[in-house]
């Protein structure tokens, strides 16, 4: 078996990847890297060359081919490696007839957690997020309470408007919901600490990347000063990152994304790694169904896992465009059992499934107009 062609698609926010091998399987795969979806594109089709009559089966040795076929790394090449890695596991589960985590050692739970993304801007609408939440049977949520202009409050009024949403998350979920506060590294360390410490009473799960991520060793530090559990790892790529974080003392939680992380190859070996450090693995995912299938099946294989971050979009017509034998029943995912990831897409919907890039984000600007911490 060869992989005979590599087809590429820009389908709503992201980059997918569709190869599909001489005997008529195929796999699909996407990255995570959605402020560059073309810059992946690019290196994908560099990647082609290399791919065209491969033995698809060999996944590790072809994760290793692409990421050192030249000298540089970053972002955007390991979104690339990764939504190849995503499509060759599809490949292989569908050629054994087995659902991905089969592959990956089998299934260390029956049904995924899923984490709901459901913030409000206010506390009143925090309030009833959290509330409906509960009531559809999700178990832990998460949201951004650092609300609108920020960049311009004073450090009080920063803390205090997250504060009244935190509270009103807590009053609305009750004390059997687990909350996630995303700040989104909008912060400076000192405002961080100051954060943490006022959220103390509302007993978070954890506090998530409240600080820019340009260094490693600052985001280790701030988590052995902020007096509340730390995620971090959404826009890391690699496992030496990772490794390099933990070392350095911190976070309890770390949070890599199958779609930017290296993919499913590579993420079994960062949940390991923060295994040996007593660290659980909060799957980061928000861009489509795809990217929610490629995560489910490490969730179910690792013994570390928590719980999953999902987005209600993945259900709306926007992702039509993908055909998913898993489905959602309340705050979990059963376990899929559909050979290689479970999704394929509807090429009748490709032509009628624009390409909205998320770069269009307004980085947000100082009163004195100059750039603030942009999410």
């Amino acid at each position: 078996m060869k992989i005979d062609q590599v087809e590429h698609f820009l389908l709503g926010n992201s980059y997918v990847v569709r190869l599909t091998t001489d005997t008529g399987i195929s796999g699909i795969g996407t990255s995570a890297c959605w402020g560059y979806p073309e810059a992946i594109r690019a290196i994908a089709r560099v990647f082609k060359e290399y791919l065209i009559g491969q033995n698809p089966m060999r996944i590790e040795h072809h994760w290793q081919h692409l990421y050192r076929m030249a000298p540089f790394r970053g972002t955007a090449l390991c979104g690339a490696v990764s939504a190849m890695d995503i499509a060759l596991y599809d490949i292989k589960g569908k050629h054994f007839q087995v659902p991905v985590w089969e592959l990956l050692g089998g299934n260390c739970r029956d049904k995924i957690r899923l984490h709901l993304l459901a913030g409000g801007p206010t506390p009143e609408k925090m309030y009833k997020n959290a509330k409906a939440a509960v009531a559809e049977g999700f178990t832990a949520i998460k949201f951004d309470p650092i609300t609108g202009g920020y960049q311009n409050q004073a450090q009080s009024r920063i803390i205090q408007n997250a504060v009244e949403i935190v509270a009103a998350a807590r009053e609305g979920a009750g004390p059997d919901v687990d909350l996630i506060v995303e700040v989104h590294r909008k912060l400076t360390p000192m405002v961080a600490v100051a954060l943490g410490e006022a959220l103390i009473p509302y007993h978070l799960y954890f506090m998530e990347d409240p600080i820019q991520i340009d260094t490693i060793t600052t985001q280790a530090e701030i988590a052995k000063r902020i007096p509340v559990p730390l995620g971090n790892g959404e826009r890391f790529t690699s496992i030496w990152e990772f490794r390099e974080l933990l070392e350095h003392g911190g976070p309890q939680y770390v949070r890599p994304d199958i779609a930017l992380a290296g993919g499913l190859t590579h993420c079994k070996k960062i949940a390991a790694i923060a295994e040996s450090y007593h660290c659980a693995v909060v799957t980061h995912n928000f861009l489509s169904p795809l990217g929610t299938a490629a995560s489910l099946h490490l969730d179910a294989s690792i013994p570390n896992f928590i719980t999953q971050e999902y987005s209600k979009n993945d259900e709306s017509e926007r992702n039509a465009v993908y055909k998913c034998a898993h489905k959602r029943e309340g705050g979990y995912i059963p376990l899929p059992e559909a050979p290689g990831l479970g999704v394929e897409l509807d090429d009748a919907k490709i032509p009628n499934t624009p390409f909205a890039p998320l770069t269009k984000v307004n980085t947000p600007r100082r009163e004195d107009g100059s750039i603030a911490y942009a999410v």
